[in-house]
């Protein structure tokens, strides 16, 4: 198996392609190693220097602290996932509730994570990352940015310009997003 690697806007952190299926239900984030029972994750994590793991459909993106270099943990973090996937795993992250969380929203909110989800939420993914809606109260749209997006220098430009201006132009009653 090959474990390709892509480097992403944010220098802390890598993108991890394996060629196979790594999330059956969207995107997730793991910063704490006993938040999961999954063991590649949970291996990962216990690398000195890495702070957390975000998985999406097709990759992983792994966030280190700034102190550490990529050519001290890139090969351990491949080991682990080529062995997990040589074990037989078909996948890393399935999450098996089916709780509908958009259930209570109004329209806006709904619009709001509609072009999040189908404008913007492709885009971020290409850099390892990805954009959750936590709220909207009077005119503010509060997001989450998680895997690389997470504590990267381009982040507040990409909220501010991309983000920000795609929203108001869709969604007039939208005045600021907030990074949460």
């Amino acid at each position: 198996m090959f474990v390709q690697t892509l480097n992403t806007p944010n220098p802390n952190s890598l993108k991890f392609l394996p060629g196979k299926k790594v999330s059956l239900s969207g995107p997730k984030e793991f910063t704490d190693k006993n938040e999961t029972s999954n063991e590649l994750i949970r291996n990962i994590l216990s690398i000195n220097g890495v702070l957390g793991i975000f998985v999406s459909e097709d990759f992983l993106s792994v966030n280190k602290n700034s102190k550490t270099e990529w050519e001290d943990i890139k090969h351990i973090i491949i080991s682990f996932i080529n062995e997990f996937y040589s074990d037989g795993n078909e996948h890393v992250y399935e999450n098996l509730s089916s709780e509908d969380v958009n259930i209570n929203l109004d329209e806006i909110e709904k619009k709001i994570i509609k072009i999040l989800e189908t404008k913007i939420r492709p885009a971020v993914a290409k850099d390892g990352g990805d954009i959750k809606f936590k709220e909207y109260k009077d005119g503010k749209v509060k997001v989450e940015m998680q895997g690389s997006c997470s504590g990267c220098p381009s982040s507040t430009m990409t909220l501010k310009q991309g983000v920000e201006n795609l929203l108001k132009h869709y969604i007039p009653e939208v005045q600021e997003v907030i990074p949460v």
